[in-house]
Order: C-alpha cells, then sequence, then structure tokens
C-alpha cells in the first residue's frame, strides 16, 4: 500500500498507514492462526485414510473448525461432512472454543444421517481429543482417525468447504452478529446441500450423492489393508481373535 501511494505521490510511510487502516477497519483476508493444538495428555489416534479407497456415504465423516470473522472479534464455526458424497450433516456456531459444541454438531449429525459412520476423521485439535469428543464417537461405534500434525490435506475436503463458505457467503455479508451470521449460514448450507451442482459429483448436489449414493455408483468399502495397519487396538484385537465384526449395511471390515 506505501508503495502504491507513493506512485500516487502520497509521501506516507508504513506505519501510518497501518495506523489508517486499523482506524478505518481495513485488513487483508489471511488465514488465521492455527485452531489445531492438541489438549495437553488427550490421547491422539493414528490417521487411517491414507490409501483408503472411500466408496460410499458414512464410510468416512469429516469434521474441523474454522474462524467467522464478525464486526467485533471472532466466532467459531464446526461442520460435520460426509467424505465421500461432501454432504454437511450438521454445523454449530459457538463463541467460545470449549470442546461442548463439537460434541453438539456429532450428535446432531448421528440424528441427520442415514447412519452412523465407520470412521471420524479430524485434526489434533484440543476440541476433538477431548475425553467428550473421543467418547461421542466411539460410542457411535465409529473408529477414530486423526491428520498428522500440520498436515491439512489430510482433511482436505472440508478445508475446501471452508474456503467456499467465507469467499462466497462470509466475507461478502460481513456479518455483524451471532445471531445474524447464524441465519446467513442456514441458508447457505442448505443451498449448498440441496440446490447447488458440485463439479466433483458430476453437477449432482451433494444431497443427491448422500440420500441416493446407489445411483451414484456408492460400494461396500473393502477395507482388506486396514488389517494390517498399526497402532488400532480395537482392529488387532479383532485379528488376534480371527473376527473382524459385522460393519452394517456395507458389509464386513
Amino acid at each position: 500500500m506505501g508503495v502504491l501511494l507513493e506512485r500516487e505521490g502520497h509521501c506516507v510511510n508504513r506505519k501510518r498507514i497501518t495506523r489508517l487502516m486499523r482506524l478505518m477497519g481495513i485488513e487483508a483476508i489471511y488465514p488465521r492462526s492455527n485452531l489445531s493444538q492438541p489438549g495437553e495428555g488427550h490421547e491422539i489416534f493414528s490417521y487411517l485414510l491414507r490409501d483408503l479407497e472411500i466408496t460410499g456415504p458414512n464410510q468416512v465423516w469429516c469434521s474441523d473448525i474454522t474462524y467467522i470473522p464478525m464486526a467485533q472479534g471472532y466466532m467459531y464455526l464446526v461442520a460435520v461432512m460426509d467424505w465421500w458424497s461432501r454432504y454437511v450433516l450438521s454445523w454449530e456456531l459457538s463463541n467460545t472454543m470449549e470442546a461442548e459444541f463439537c460434541i453438539r454438531a456429532w450428535e446432531r449429525a448421528l440424528a441427520s444421517g442415514s447412519q452412523a459412520p465407520l470412521i471420524s476423521n479430524t485434526d489434533q485439535g484440543s476440541q476433538f481429543t477431548s475425553p467428550g469428543f473421543i467418547d461421542a464417537v466411539q460410542s457411535a461405534g465409529t473408529e477414530v482417525s486423526m491428520d498428522g500434525r500440520g498436515r491439512w490435506i489430510d482433511n482436505r475436503f472440508i478445508e475446501r468447504l471452508w474456503r467456499s463458505v467465507k469467499y462466497e457467503d462470509v466475507y461478502v455479508q460481513d456479518y455483524g452478529d451471532g445471531l445474524s451470521a447464524g441465519r446467513g449460514l442456514a441458508r447457505w448450507f442448505a443451498e449448498y446441500n440441496e440446490q447447488r451442482p458440485h463439479q466433483a459429483l458430476g453437477n449432482a448436489t451433494p444431497s443427491q450423492w448422500y440420500r441416493t449414493g446407489e445411483s451414484y455408483g456408492a460400494k461396500p468399502p473393502r477395507w482388506d489393508a486396514m488389517q494390517l495397519r498399526p497402532g488400532n487396538p480395537k482392529q488387532e484385537e479383532s485379528m488376534e481373535s480371527g473376527l473382524l465384526g459385522d460393519l452394517g449395511e456395507y458389509g464386513e471390515f
């Protein structure tokens, strides 16, 4: 900005520009500080999705948290998404980073989804490594998977969702408070799920892929490679006993 103003004949330094931009409420759009910090003493789980072919809904759900800028401060948005269909099963806004709003989002996803997923994938943030969230996931009979530290690409589909919701809605609407943000995001997520064609889904909607997956080539998972994946006590115990267990309508592990 200083260089541009100097070219136009204005002799101002960087400090003055910074001060005036702050007074006018002007700031750059850029990634905020990392939200994915594990809590002290929290258990970290292995990443289970590497080389895993996901072929239908409810095989993997992913969750993540992002900042939502307000006129005064920030709120935090968490979403639970079906990996295969990109369908957003639930989302929650919060003005704190406590784990409770992530647990509520997970429970709402279980209520709205057609069945519990086989795997839940998150980053290593303290909300997702908290005992409350881990218990909610495992109580549904779901395996826990976590990204490697700094590996945003491990949860890439929900990272793309954040880019879309921010550039198409949040930055455009410039919400003044949590109430208006909640109403606006409800509209955006409804349109995203039910109306918006998705190029990666052959121009179908996420809802179509999630609700009628068989029409779009959904298949049961064949995850034989996971039987040899280290770091999963439940799988190792099943292998030792020779029993892999029934995983619902998608067949056997």
